[in-house]
């Protein structure tokens, strides 16, 4: 049994349930007990004979998820995903996983598994790949097609670098060095999701990745993950956590949710406009194929939307008549209650469909009072207040606007508490680590797990660089960390904007400010002393010289160009080219546009 010394997980809930007498399971009697610590430092070499799983994301929010699994001298990764930027991280594109612990480690990893394509699973990809070597990718069709979408929009050509394993079916073993890698069916919102099971000689881990219960299957067999009990012991269970607050007793079924989509659809008397994640693709072609059923056309709009929906169709995932969908510049050549537009931008993001919608800045789309608009989406923890104003300002243009709160258009493709609680009881783990959520969350999936029997001295909720380490009888949580520091990517910069640019970004806002100040004598015209280069949210001058002295050649140049000895200094003209010059060779060099400041003065 394990005994915590410095972390409690917090008592189960005074509500006893049938559950509650279930699973008495516990690990050996000599297990030890689980160090835990909030502390820094370099991490030792793994022991042999031990395996070790370090969260580099994932572990205190909702993406960046990324886990290691050592053992020996044998790596293999789960996931590479991006975090989006909060609130107070003005002009950041995403956040990617720290992977200094891998530094110096690149031979040892024998390959990259990939649990499902959403962003928050395989968006740092293009980036970390490359600096741990391209190790394999191993994963399923769409998201291995995603993946190659994704490295060749970041760099033209990369993606012929990829090694990639491919997934031909759930029964399909992989040996990875010391892993042997098999894996199992889950349900998710989007194609191709799969779970995943790490065999080492010390433990088997269990990671379903993102996942969910539908209880009432379109086909009526629902998933169970009652074998997977019988695996050998110790069993750990890693489990995404994110509806660990969710205690609704039953969620809607997705049959349920395409009954009332479908009715939606058929008795609109105007254009339906349907707003949803562009991960939805079994959900996207259930649409096209009721729409096609109906007599109505399809257009698709927002780049990543028309891009999955390309890659499913060249998959087979898809079939739609060609007739059926049509573009959005051919909306007006069919009556409005003839036409369905599935789009992205439920979220409110800035520039997305919905977002040019509302604001009449869509140039083919105009929403209508008697049109039909349908939020088949959730909510991103963070959106709350955009998506509201973003239904507040759909609510003037229209008044038919359909979302969860008032009708069932959306099922979750995360699992809530009462999952939770089931998926314990079938796989009965000997260790259980909740996942892939805030902490608040991760803790209230420990409860769960008490109230169906566990021990808190088998539940380890671990922060992003925690050190987790077991043989079959002894398992603890190292008092060092793993570097799990934000990695800002911006631009075509990765790692380049630190806290120093960002404190200074959240004053100035998105791509900062570039100054420059000149000192110029006024008889030979020419400069007198150093040129001063002050940037403010935009880089950290001191750890781009290279970047800093090029720009003072560009200075130069654009002043001997605009200079004369015979004639007065212009000075607005000089300044002029040199916003010019200057910001087209730092777009150039960063795709930022910061807002360049040239200073002449004349001594």
């Amino acid at each position: 049994m394990f005994e915590k010394k410095n972390e409690t997980v917090a008592k189960s809930r005074p509500r006893k349930s049938r559950d509650h007498a279930q699973n008495k399971r516990r690990m050996p009697k000599n297990m030890p007990r689980n160090i835990d610590g909030s502390g820094s430092g370099n991490v030792p070499e793994v022991t042999p004979g031990k395996l070790r799983i370090i969260p580099l994301g994932g572990n205190e929010e909702v993406g960046r998820n990324m886990t290691v699994f050592e053992y020996g001298q044998d790596i293999v990764i789960l996931d590479m995903g991006i975090m989006f930027p909060e609130e107070d991280m003005p002009g950041i594109d995403y956040i990617v996983p720290n992977i200094s612990y891998l530094k110096g480690k690149e031979k040892n990893i024998r390959g990259v598994l990939l649990s499902h394509g959403h962003l928050d699973h395989i968006g740092a990809a293009p980036i970390l790949l490359e600096k741990l070597g391209n190790p394999p990718i191993i994963g399923r069709d769409f998201t291995l097609a995603l993946v190659k979408k994704r490295m060749e929009d970041y760099h033209k050509g990369s993606a012929s670098s990829l090694k990639t394993m491919r997934i031909n079916s759930i029964s399909d073993k992989i040996r990875l060095g010391n892993f042997n890698i098999s894996f199992f069916d889950v349900e998710h919102s989007i194609m191709d999701a799969v779970g995943v099971v790490l065999s080492t000689p010390q433990a088997t881990v269990i990671h379903p990745g993102d996942w969910t219960m539908d209880h009432n299957p379109d086909s009526n067999q629902k998933l169970t993950y009652d074998y997977l009990s019988k695996l050998p012991s110790p069993r750990i269970l890693m489990l995404e956590s994110l509806g660990a607050i969710d205690i609704r007793k039953a969620a809607t079924s997705e049959k349920e949710m395409f009954v009332n989509l479908e009715r939606m659809m058929k008795e609109a008397t105007g254009q339906v406009i349907i707003g949803t994640f562009s991960s939805q693709v079994k959900r996207i072609g259930q649409l096209i194929e009721y729409a096609e059923s109906i007599g109505k056309k399809v257009a698709l709009d927002g780049y990543s939307m028309k891009m999955n929906i390309e890659i499913a169709k060249e998959l087979g995932y898809i079939k739609a008549h060609k007739d059926t969908l049509i573009t959005v510049n051919d909306l007006h050549k069919y009556p409005k209650n003839k036409t369905v537009v599935i789009c992205t931008g439920a979220q409110g993001e800035g520039n997305a469909v919905l977002s040019r919608i509302i604001t009449d800045n869509h140039r083919f789309i105009k929403v209508q009072r008697d049109d039909t608009i349908i939020f088949s989406s959730s909510v991103i923890p963070g959106n709350e207040r955009t998506v509201q104003r973003l239904k507040d300002n759909l609510y003037r243009k229209c008044d038919n606007v359909i979302h969860t709160d008032i009708m069932d258009v959306h099922i979750s493709g995360h699992c809530n508490a009462f999952d939770i609680k089931d998926i314990l009881k079938q796989i009965q783990p000997d260790i259980f680590l909740p996942v892939y959520a805030n902490h608040y969350m991760l803790k209230e999936s420990a409860k769960l797990a008490i109230e169906v029997g566990m021990s808190k001295n088998n539940i380890f909720v671990l922060d992003n660089g925690s050190v987790f380490e077991i043989e079959k009888d002894h398992a603890e949580v190292l008092k060092v960390k793993a570097d799990t520091s934000y990695v800002m990517v911006d631009g075509l910069g990765v790692g380049d904007v630190g806290q120093v640019v960002l404190r200074d970004r959240q004053v100035l806002s998105e791509d900062g400010m570039f100054v420059i100040t000149v000192l110029i004598d006024s008889k030979t015209k020419v400069p007198v002393g150093n040129i001063q280069i002050t940037s403010r949210g935009f880089i950290y001058v001191k750890d781009n010289f290279d970047l800093v002295n090029e720009t003072k050649r560009k200075v130069l140049k654009a002043i001997k160009d605009t200079t004369s000895k015979n004639t007065s200094v212009q000075r607005k003209f000089i300044e002029d080219n040199i916003r010019e010059v200057v910001g087209q060779y730092l777009f150039q060099k960063t795709q930022r546009r910061p807002m360049v400041l040239p200073v002449i003065i004349e001594v």
